[in-house]
């Protein structure tokens, strides 16, 4: 007898596996990328085209018209521009996995927002303790957010001998740590409000919401109004990634088109017989190209535009940020300088004890659910893991610090990152070495 279908049946939970396991091996593939890109940029920053390569990224690019002048340097417009797009994606991951994932479970959501907050709190307080009186307090929000990418990176050198639930709870407390970490740029490093560009910022917003609302479906509509949020919020004071965040939390969760409806149309299409009849103007060509549009809208916006935006963002605009401000001249004055100790410090000890502390207390109470696989030895080695902190720390310091500073506080953040992965990789291998692979 013949098999309609030869392939093994699919359930419910294929609809956020699936994407969560496409989802690590593009974060791997790019923590690896990652670290290529910020070695290569370390490495040109201390060699003889140093000069040249540096003054690379401060290029002017931009309109010039007359007394109008809009024009930044390059590494200004992927600071604020193309980093918009990966902060877009972040916020899409996270309303994801709250509507669809796992965090859309508030008990299991718990443990890593408890987590996320330690790991933000306790590294602040560090730092500001040890900055006390010291140029360049204002840089605590250095310490909080944890790299994804280098994360999951780490964890993929270890495949199936690690517990699958400590990826989930590393990647959600990653990402909560990001949200965390945009919202101290908009609050804490954004210029004087203009209150005019953020009425225009939020009438923008409010668009975006009605077209969604009245069914217009159009990413380059979406696009273009985007586009126009983004420059208002620039124009407003607040920093202008967080147009990403905004939009990308926006974005529905629900497909337009359900299974049933699509089970339908497809039907209709399949119930042709089979010959040359797909052109011209008929009835049976608008039924494909309705079950063209039916098969795209049967996934949601937000799963359309992660697997469509994620590999750019991990590919393209991560590693190009790493190369505009990764470069940096390794002194040996400003390996002692106290912002560079005290980033080191935050990030090696106060993301481990703010992560486990929190997440502990959560789960003492009762607050939040830990899944009967992952042990508080695995969460540990995961604890230090969080201190890997270059993306978003890099991007922060460069709002955060004065360019006398600058450099000081970027070695703080290398060397707080590779010691972290260094303590969480040794940590692991030795759990690993004693637990059989399943």
């Amino acid at each position: 007898m013949a098999v309609d279908n030869p392939d093994l049946p699919h359930e419910l939970a294929d609809r956020f596996t699936v994407p969560f396991a496409r989802f690590l091996k593009v974060e791997a593939a790019t923590g690896l990328l990652l670290l290529l890109a910020a070695t290569a940029a370390m490495a040109l920053a201390n060699s003889p085209w140093s000069g040249p390569f540096l003054a690379f990224w401060e290029t002017p690019i931009g309109l010039h018209f007359g007394p109008w002048d809009f024009s930044r340097s390059l590494q200004h417009w992927i600071n604020d521009g193309l980093m918009t797009f990966f902060f877009f994606v972040i916020a899409l991951e996270l309303k994801r996995e709250l509507v669809l994932g796992e965090l859309r479970h508030p008990r299991l959501a718990a443990l890593p927002l408890a987590g996320a907050v330690g790991g933000m709190l306790v590294p602040v307080f560090l730092y500001l303790a040890f900055m006390s009186g010291k140029p360049g307090a204002h840089g605590w929000g250095t310490v909080m957010a944890t790299d994804t990418a280098f994360v999951i990176g780490c964890l993929a050198l270890f495949g199936n001998r690690i517990p699958a639930s400590l990826r989930l709870f590393l990647l959600s407390l990653a990402i909560f740590d990001d949200v965390g970490a945009i919202l101290v740029v908009a609050l804490g490093y954004g210029a004087s409000l203009n209150w005019a560009g953020l009425g225009l910022a939020i009438a923008g917003l409010a668009v975006v919401a009605v077209s969604a609302r009245v069914g217009i479906r159009s990413i380059p509509v979406y696009f273009l109004l985007g586009g126009m949020i983004w420059l208002f919020i620039d124009a407003s004071g607040i920093h202008a990634t967080v147009a990403g965040v905004v939009l990308g939390l926006m974005t529905p969760a629900r497909a337009w088109v359900s299974d049933a409806r699509l089970r339908g149309i497809l039907e209709r299409v399949l119930a042709y017989p089979v010959g040359e009849h797909w052109s011209g103007d008929t009835a049976d060509r608008r039924d494909l190209r309705t079950a063209g549009v039916a098969v795209t809208e049967s996934l949601s916006p937000v799963e359309r535009l992660e697997l469509m935006l994620h590999p750019w963002a991990g590919f393209v605009i991560m590693p190009i940020f790493a190369l505009a401000n990764a470069g940096v001249s390794i002194s040996v004055d400003d390996i002692g300088q106290p912002v560079s100790v005290a980033i080191v410090v935050g990030l090696v000890l106060g993301k481990p004890i703010g992560v486990m502390a929190f997440s502990w207390l959560a789960a003492r109470t009762g607050l939040a659910t830990k899944a009967p696989d992952l042990s508080w030895r695995f969460m540990t080695a995961g604890a230090f893991l969080t201190g890997i902190g270059f993306t978003m720390a890099v991007f922060i310091a460069g709002l955060a610090y004065s360019p006398a500073m600058i450099d000081a506080a970027k070695i703080g953040i290398l060397f707080g990152s590779v010691i972290s992965a260094a303590l969480g990789l040794s940590m692991l291998v030795w759990l690993t070495s004693r637990r059989p692979a399943t």
